[in-house]
């Protein structure tokens, strides 16, 4: 059982040789645009709840007289 774990975690180390990392600069930028995107997408979808919110608040009260 020890020679599969031992084998396993050489095989995992092999292909772990094969990874091309990216750069400092490379994952800075990445990372950057998931924060800005995410940012933008929470901005994006809390307008659109506050307008749906006012519309069907709107109709509430209409219905309700």
């Amino acid at each position: 059982m020890f020679k599969k774990v031992k084998k396993f975690f050489g095989d995992v180390y092999q292909e772990l040789q094969k990874v091309a990392w990216p750069s400092r600069e490379e994952l800075l930028g990445s990372t950057a645009v998931v924060i800005i995107m995410s940012l933008l997408m929470a901005v994006f979808i809390g307008i659109v709840d506050k307008t749906l919110s006012a519309i069907i608040n709107f109709f509430v009260r209409m219905a309700s007289g």
